[in-house]
């Protein structure tokens, strides 16, 4: 088993954190969140000499997965194979999010946004693999009903989307959020898993779940 590295390309006007996640031995890899501008994730794909095995959601906003359905295409047409680089994820729950990202685009100025069938849900306790390093799915709703994050244990690090950010946590004051959900999630699920495991996030710099338990002001009730 080789090292896990990750890039994370921010893309769209949103600022959102694609993550490229690979084994360095084999180069298989793992896409996090194509929110859009799918010319420039192809071309890092490319630079680093990649081989996508899975499209990976944390959840159905727009600016995480409005890029999807055009990657998923691009990589199945380079490869010639129609179940190539499926996407996976996130919980059904959100299936109504994804349903709606060309509208969600339209109204936004994010044009290039599609609608988008997973090829798989996910839900509490799935594992996905990047390579042979397993991430544990745990469901993590509040800012989204279906919003999952992954957690590689043996590797301390994660990728939690849009729940938790340095200093801050996702926005909830969508019809269908619930800060209360979303507090219990971070302080139930993913504090308890250790102050040294990092993550990546979905907008902005990452951090450590120990700095954000002791210096998030969202953590400190």
């Amino acid at each position: 088993m080789g090292a896990l590295k990750a890039v994370l390309l921010p893309v769209t006007p949103y600022q959102q954190n694609t993550t490229l996640l690979w084994d360095e031995a084999t180069k298989q890899a793992v896409v996090i969140d194509p929110g859009g501008e799918v010319p420039r994730i192809l071309a890092a794909i490319d630079q680093l000499g990649l081989n996508v095995a899975t499209i990976l959601l944390t959840h159905g906003h727009m600016d995480h997965a409005g890029g999807a359905d055009e990657l998923r295409a691009a990589l199945r047409d380079r490869v010639g194979d129609p179940a190539a680089a499926p996407i996976v994820g996130p919980d059904s729950l959100d299936e109504f999010l994804l349903a709606n990202l060309a509208r969600q685009g339209a109204a936004t100025g994010l044009n290039e946004a599609r609608n988008v069938q997973p090829d798989r849900w996910l839900s509490e306790g799935d594992i996905v693999q990047v390579g042979e390093h397993k991430f544990q799915v745990l469901h993590c709703p509040g800012h989204t009903p279906g919003h999952v994050v992954f957690v590689n244990t043996d590797a301390r690090v994660a990728i939690v989307g849009d729940v938790l950010f340095q200093g801050s946590v996702g926005r909830t004051d969508f019809p269908y959020g619930d800060h209360n959900a979303l507090i219990h999630a971070i302080k139930t699920k993913l504090l308890p898993l250790g102050d040294d495991i990092g993550f990546a996030c979905g907008h902005g710099p990452g951090s450590s779940f120990g700095q954000e338990r002791l210096n998030n002001p969202f953590l400190q009730s």
